[in-house]
C-alpha cells in the first residue's frame, strides 16, 4: 500500500491488452484505481505502486495465472530507456549489471541479485513488502518478465538450470513451463531460476557502444527525475504520518513543504496521487498496525488516527480494505 516508487502505466495497459477481447471489463479493471482510460495514451503519465496493484488485483480475480501471463509479454524493450541500453551493451553479464543499478527504472516490487554459486548463476528475487495476496502474482511476473528479459538480450532462448520458488505448487503449474522450461522445485529456500554463469560472457547481438553510451547518459537523467520525486514524495508522508492525530490541511501541509498550496497540488497531480489518497494511505497502514495489536480498542485507534467519532473511522477502514476492522483484528 505504500508508494514506495512511481511507475509508468505500462503494465496497466499490457492488463488492458490481455482481456482485450472483453470490452466490458474495462470499468471493472480500472475500478478504485483513479485511472481513467483516457490516462493510457499518455507515454508521460506516472501512477502510484499503489494505483497498479488495485488494477493487478482487479485483474487477478479474474484470471489465476495473471502474473505469468504479463511476464511473458513484458519483453526488454517494455522498459524504455532502460532496456535499450541493456540490448547495447557489450555482453550479457554488462547488461545485467546495468539492469541491477538502476531498480526505480527497472520497477520491480523486488530487491533484485545475481549472484554466481560454483558453475551457475542465479537470479533471484526478493524483500517483498506489499500487500501479501499479491506476492506470488508479482514474483510470477517478475521471474518471467526477468527470463524473457534474458531471452530478448541474447537473441535466444536463455537454456535454465533450476527455478525455484517459496510457495506451495499451484493449481496452473502446468502454465509454468512457457517460461521456466526447467526443473520446477516449490516450497524452496528462495525465488529465483539459474543458467550457465558462463553465458553471462557471451557479447550481446545488438551490441553497440556509440548507441549504449547515449542510453546509459539518459539513464541517468531519467533516475536523477525519477529519486528527485520520491524524495519530495517521501517528505510529504514524512510530515504526515508525524501528524495523523491532528492531520495538516492542504495549505498547511503546503507551508510545511515550504510552497504555495497550487504548488503542491500540481506536484501530487504529476506524482499520480493527492492530497487525501495519501492520508487515506498512511492512516490504513497504520490502523492494520494497531488493530494487531489487543491493547488497543478500536476507539482508541480511532482518536489516534484523527477520527472524531468510531464510526467514521469503521466506515473508513471498510472503504479501504473491504471488511471492518474487527474482523480485520479477528
Amino acid at each position: 500500500m505504500l508508494h514506495a516508487n512511481l511507475t509508468t502505466l505500462h503494465v496497466v495497459s499490457l492488463i488492458l491488452e490481455l482481456f482485450a477481447d472483453q470490452p466490458e471489463l474495462s470499468e471493472r479493471l480500472l475500478a478504485d484505481s483513479g485511472i481513467d482510460a483516457s490516462d493510457l495514451g499518455n507515454a508521460d503519465s506516472r501512477i502510484t505502486r499503489h494505483q497498479e496493484l488495485r488494477v493487478c488485483a482487479n485483474a487477478l480475480s479474474l484470471r489465476a495465472d495473471l502474473g505469468l501471463a504479463l511476464g511473458r509479454r513484458m519483453h526488454v524493450s517494455a522498459y524504455g530507456l532502460l532496456g535499450y541500453a541493456a540490448l547495447s551493451s557489450a555482453t550479457f553479464g554488462d547488461a545485467w549489471r546495468l539492469l541491477l543499478q538502476y531498480p526505480a527504472l527497472l520497477g520491480t516490487y523486488f530487491t533484485l541479485d545475481l549472484h554466481l554459486d560454483g558453475e551457475l548463476a542465479w537470479v533471484s528475487a526478493d524483500e517483498y513488502r506489499y500487500p501479501a495476496a499479491l506476492e506470488v502474482f508479482n514474483l510470477e511476473m517478475c521471474l518471467a518478465s526477468l527470463k524473457l528479459i534474458c531471452d530478448d538480450l541474447l537473441g535466444q532462448p536463455l537454456p535454465l538450470s533450476a527455478a525455484q520458488f517459496r510457495y506451495a505448487q499451484p493449481a496452473y503449474v502446468e502454465h509454468y513451463g512457457a517460461s521456466f522450461a526447467s526443473a520446477l522445485q516449490f516450497n524452496a529456500e528462495r525465488n529465483a531460476f539459474a543458467f550457465p554463469a558462463s553465458w553471462l560472457q557471451r557479447r550481446l547481438p545488438l551490441a553497440d557502444p556509440v548507441t549504449h553510451l547515449e542510453m546509459l547518459a539518459r539513464c541517468r537523467k531519467q533516475n536523477a527525475e525519477f529519486t528527485t520525486r520520491q524524495a519530495w514524495l517521501a517528505r510529504i508522508r514524512q510530515l504526515l504520518s508525524a501528524q495523523l492525530a491532528e492531520p495538516p490541511g492542504l495549505e498547511q501541509l503546503a507551508q510545511q513543504m515550504h510552497c504555495s498550496p497550487r504548488t503542491l497540488r500540481r506536484h501530487l497531480q504529476e506524482l499520480g496521487t493527492h492530497y487525501q489518497e495519501l492520508l487515506d494511505e498512511l492512516r490504513f497502514e497504520r490502523a492494520k498496525t494497531l488493530l494487531g495489536q489487543e491493547d488497543w480498542p478500536i476507539c482508541r485507534i480511532a482518536e489516534y488516527l484523527g477520527f472524531s467519532e468510531t464510526a467514521s473511522f469503521r466506515h473508513a477502514f471498510q472503504r479501504w480494505s473491504g471488511v471492518p476492522p474487527s474482523r480485520f483484528r479477528a
